[in-house]
């Protein structure tokens, strides 16, 4: 099996396909949408690239793939190809959006890794250990109160140990060298609602206009159709409470949403409307206010299902969301949505892509003078 890719550079003669040769190893890991380590020129050092297609031989003689590193789906690869003819510039520009931030970098050693703690766990079973302090082998007193209190509080980090045993981290080693402890490194997710606490909200009773706008939208729901629509009205008119329920709707039936934001407007009091009606474990936020690891586990909680709302600015529109059921585009004037740094796309162009590949029906909302509401 023969792989084309894409060079990883920006240099426009490389905006074009390289055939490798896939190993037989990795004859079923490597997929169109894979990023991969090629061997490229004369040197020994390896080079990123990305696998656009997939085909059984070269005319050419062709090299190893000498490594994967991360997989793009094929629906992601095709974008980016449409988006590099739309905007004029190279596929591997195009791909780079769609990988998990943080991992963009070619450095490895530069890249985002997970956050990890350490935490402390009984290795020996609890009647061994109080056999063996009731016999007086164990007899340090600081070696008993920290192991009675690891199990009481297994899982607990070494500055909480040190924190309440008033033991120091070498009473901890000893006891791990001595076979009664362990520890073991945990991933700790960098979500940046966990600290948001809001008071559950329900749906409210709708206008007529408000009713009207929400059946609309519910029929291209219903009928899993691409229908595109503009709600507007002034500010106040209650356009947020039509598209909430639009989310729940698509929620209730197994599908995700998307809701693009200019960032101005990403306010915590935006934010805390969203949560108190869905819950902070459904939403994943995604703009430049968050740490590099913060949207790198944003991402990662996106990619493993676990956020099924995605609210973020201009680039959230390419977050690995799948089966989407809504996509809004809040005050769909904003000229925040067209990216002024190469590949200058425009979000809007995006979702309605997204949108049509999904079935699903695309909301932009607009702010007037006076209070209408057109579909």
């Amino acid at each position: 099996m023969v792989a084309e890719v894409i060079i990883n550079r920006g240099a426009k003669k490389l905006n074009r396909t390289f055939d490798y040769n896939i190993p037989k190893k990795l004859e079923e890991l490597i997929l169109v949408g894979s990023k991969v380590l090629v061997p490229f020129g004369n040197g020994e050092k390896l080079t990123e690239a990305f696998v656009v297609g997939l085909k059984e031989t070269s005319a050419f003689e062709v090299k190893d793939i000498a490594k994967l590193e991360e997989n793009l789906s094929d629906k992601q690869i095709t974008l980016a190809k449409w988006m590099a003819k739309r905007y004029f510039c190279n596929v591997s520009d195009c791909i780079k959006l769609m990988l998990t931030p943080g991992t963009r970098n070619k450095n490895k050693e530069k890249r985002i890794q997970d956050k990890t703690i350490n935490c402390v766990y009984l290795k020996k079973d609890r009647e061994e250990i109080d056999f063996e302090i009731e016999t007086g082998k164990i007899k340090s007193e600081k070696q008993k109160r920290l192991l009675n209190f690891i199990k009481d509080n297994e899982g607990a980090t070494v500055p909480e140990i040190e924190m309440f045993t008033d033991c120091a981290r070498g009473i901890v080693n000893t006891l791990v060298k001595n076979g009664y402890l362990e520890i073991v490194e945990k991933k700790v997710e960098r979500n940046p609602l966990l600290g948001r606490d809001c008071e559950k909200t329900y749906k409210l009773n709708l206008t007529e206009e408000q009713e009207y706008a929400y059946r609309r939208v519910e029929e291209a729901i219903d009928s899993e159709t691409y229908e595109q629509f503009l709600l507007y009205g002034v500010t106040g008119s209650g356009k947020t409470e039509v598209y909430l329920q639009l989310i729940e709707k698509v929620l209730n039936i197994g599908k995700n949403a998307i809701v693009l934001v200019p960032e101005i407007s990403l306010t915590p009091q935006m934010l805390d409307r969203f949560i108190s009606r869905f819950g902070k474990e459904e939403i994943a936020i995604l703009h430049s206010k968050l740490s590099i690891g913060e949207r790198h586990d944003e991402w990662e909680r996106i990619r493993e299902k676990k956020a099924r709302i995605v609210i973020g600015a201009r680039s959230a529109i390419f977050a690995p969301i799948e089966n989407i059921g809504i996509i809004i585009i809040d005050e769909e004037h904003d000229s925040s949505y067209k990216s002024e740094t190469n590949p200058r796309y425009n979000a809007k162009e995006i979702a309605k892509i997204l949108a049509k590949e999904n079935k699903a029906p695309l909301l932009l909302r607009k702010c007037y003078t006076r209070y209408d509401y057109f579909l």
